[in-house]
């Protein structure tokens, strides 16, 4: 594709359009996987992202037999629109500011299961947001914590919710609770029958053990440390699943658990010695603009 011989001159409504499709097409991977979030064929897609390469001069992306992939000129146009797109609704946000009423978008990154969670904090203050502000419209994201991280980071997300580990110094973190964290085996491990007494440390350290694939906190590590590592998971729904096979012992939330325990297929392991609290915070950019619709949120947390 040839390049346009002068520089974008200005970005137009009609621009703000496509590059809206681009960004949804991204995001779920591909033009037909963008149909239904978009509400329009692949075919007006296709034409949309033809008329944006032709409005910039790129070539944005590879699409074919081959599946849908971006170009590096792709991959720096996305970030791009990514903070033209937060800054629009920045520029909403603040706008709406100079009204009483509470308009605009509350981008929110969460970990994965903590909805069962007894405490429910998250859920109170997004009822207690949708009360406020009736028109807002919240987009919640489950994500990785390194994601939810540099998604606030980046403006992407407003708000996340995250273990506290690793966190960056640019990052302002609001204490929510601890979760607390215990060894369980299923109903067809070995270790179902035992009872706590016959239990001892060198037994469990002798047991193949899931061994998490994320960052954790310095107790957890040490949890952990004791364990003989088999396999791993890359978050806690996984590390269920391997545990329930009756092969493996591991640690899980104890809120996570509680539902396979009322139904008698796990089972707490020498609860005394082997456990450990995951402290979680809401993070936001320390160095953020004003933005009500995310104060609004903070407070209904507080």
């Amino acid at each position: 594709m040839e390049r346009s011989p002068l520089p974008l001159s200005q970005v137009s409504d009609f621009d703000i359009r496509l590059l809206r499709v681009f960004k949804t097409v991204v995001e779920c991977g591909g033009f037909t996987a963008a149909e239904p979030t978009l509400g329009i064929s692949r075919s007006a897609i296709s034409l949309h992202m033809s008329d944006l390469e032709k409005r910039l001069g790129l070539r944005l992306c590879q699409r074919g037999r081959g599946g849908f992939s971006l170009t590096e000129e792709g991959r720096q146009v996305f970030g791009a629109v990514l903070t033209l797109l937060a800054s629009l609704e920045t520029f909403r946000t603040e706008v709406n500011g100079l009204h009483q009423t509470l308009r605009g978008e509350l981008n929110i990154g969460i970990t994965d299961n903590l909805v069962s969670k007894p405490e429910m904090r998250i859920t109170h203050a997004l009822a207690d947001l949708k009360e406020k502000g009736p028109e807002v419209r919240i987009n919640i994201h489950m994500e990785s914590s390194d994601t939810i991280a540099q998604g606030v980071l980046d403006a992407r997300l407003h708000v996340g919710v995250v273990p506290e580990v690793n966190l960056l110094a640019s990052l302002e973190t609001r204490a929510l609770y601890d979760e607390r964290s215990l060894l369980y085996c299923s109903n067809t491990h070995p270790l179902f029958a035992a009872l706590d007494k016959e239990l001892t440390i060198s037994c469990l350290s002798q047991q193949d053990a899931v061994i998490p694939g994320y960052p954790l906190p310095q107790a957890a590590r040490e949890a952990h440390a004791i364990l003989d590592g088999t396999a791993s998971a890359s978050d806690r729904e996984g590390a269920v699943f391997l545990i329930l096979t009756g092969r493996y012992i591991g640690y899980l939330p104890e809120h996570l658990a509680a539902p396979w325990i009322a139904a008698g297929r796990l089972k707490a392991l020498l609860v005394e010695k082997c456990h450990y609290l995951t402290p979680f915070v809401v993070i936001t950019r320390r160095d953020r603009r004003f933005h009500r619709v995310l104060e609004a949120f903070l407070e209904g947390l507080a």
